[in-house]
């Protein structure tokens, strides 16, 4: 049995196990040494701050739980932003004072027990939220996963531009407002680190208002960690492994025994949780929930941040999440800026759907299997699938007598 210090020995870690370990000390540190680096002439300015890299983790999440429905089970979702959006309005029915006419605190921060409202502890609204949208992924998946292909696409498509009107127009069902309709709901209570900083002792200038960005950005960074935990242990159990079988051949994983109804809702359920955490995290960090941002564009946003890193690989997606959704919040903008410096008149900004169609095209050229590619994809590429008929499996490596003599 490997000892313990003989697992603790980096030497003895894959390549990827030592790139991973690197990044995870790097993001420690980045919020205390950002300033440095965007002092850096040139590339400095390329730096995204701590407030962004915040965006860019949630975005993250939401596309970690979308690889579970097309990388792992290969079940084209076109509506995913849909669980994004019950993630955020869970956030703003149990953390704000929407219902106003009831009064009910547990644990929240920053509000008073005889506030209006709902004020739950965000950090109860988060799994609140997760096991909301869970709920929500198995209504939807239901109806919908018995269809395939693009008949499943155009379903979950539909699903995802009913939600958004329903919650567009949820400002009045029966006299009762649900959702606010296009005002939205603000604001939603914070996770409160105010508080926390003082009882851990932290200095002041941690708990300046200021200084809130870096708790939320190690806040994203643990449910980024833990996401990432959950989806590779799913992925090599044995739920994950009948979600592979179901991607690769569903008739033949229906053949072996593996229930298709359960198994797919379990992925569709299990992709939504993680977008409905993401959603409660992101609509909280924001203050609130409003229905004009979510669009079907968002799904399509997250399906290339899948596409680009490599369905079905965990750390693809998540380079791919991280770049695409940098380019979204400063990348483009920053770049634009660069370009009139040197005197010429472009703004990427104003292109930026059209330059992540270019990138998505660009890299199935150069590298089909995306940017790093699961083992079984890349396998598959580069050497193909060897399959031999059943009668050739039955005669094969047996020479009869015929062949001998003729030999």
């Amino acid at each position: 049995m490997t000892s313990l210090a003989a697992r603790l020995d980096p030497r003895g870690w894959s390549r990827s196990s030592q790139a991973a370990v690197a990044l995870v000390v790097f993001a420690g540190f980045y919020p205390y040494i950002v300033g440095y680096l965007q002092d850096f002439p040139v590339i400095g300015d390329f730096f995204p701050a701590t407030r962004s890299v915040v965006v860019m983790l949630a975005f993250t999440m939401m596309a970690i739980g979308l690889n579970i429905v097309v990388g792992y089970a290969g079940l084209l979702d076109l509506g995913y932003v849909a669980f994004y959006a019950v993630g955020a309005y869970t956030a703003g029915w149990f953390a704000s004072v929407q219902f106003e006419d009831i009064t009910f605190y547990l644990g929240s921060i920053g509000v008073t027990s005889d506030y209006p409202g709902i004020h739950l502890s965000m950090w109860i609204v988060l799994v609140l939220a997760g096991m909301t949208t869970l709920f929500a992924g198995v209504v939807i998946g239901l109806p919908t996963l018995r269809l395939r292909g693009d008949y499943l696409a155009i379903v979950t498509l539909g699903f995802g531009e009913i939600l958004p009107q329903v919650i567009r127009n949820g400002d009045s069902f029966g006299g009762f407002t649900l959702t606010n309709g296009s005002f939205g709901i603000k604001p939603i209570d914070s996770l409160g680190f105010g508080r926390a900083g003082s009882a851990l002792g932290l200095p002041e200038s941690f708990r300046l208002s200021s200084s809130k960005d870096i708790w939320w950005y190690f806040t994203a960074i643990g449910l980024v960690l833990i996401t990432v935990f959950v989806s590779v242990r799913i992925r090599d159990s044995r739920l994950g492994r009948a979600w592979i079988a179901i991607r690769e051949d569903e008739t033949a994983a229906a053949a072996m025994g593996v229930p298709l109804m359960r198994t797919k809702t379990w992925s569709y359920a299990m992709g939504a949780f993680f977008g409905g955490v993401a959603g409660a995290f992101y609509a909280s960090y924001k203050g609130g929930a409003f229905p004009s941002e979510f669009f079907f564009n968002i799904s399509v946003f997250l399906l290339c941040m899948v596409i680009l890193g490599g369905m079905g690989s965990v750390w693809g997606v998540v380079v791919g999440a991280l770049f695409l959704t940098y380019l979204n919040v400063e990348g483009l903008a920053t770049t634009g800026a660069k370009i009139q410096e040197a005197g010429l008149e472009f703004d990427p900004t104003k292109y930026q759907f059209g330059i992540y169609g270019a990138i998505i095209v660009a890299v199935m050229l150069i590298r089909p299997t995306g940017l790093i590619p699961e083992r079984r994809h890349r396998v598959e590429f580069e050497h193909g699938v060897h399959d031999t008929p059943l009668y050739d499996v039955t005669r094969e490596g047996t020479l009869t007598d015929r062949d001998q003599t003729d030999d």
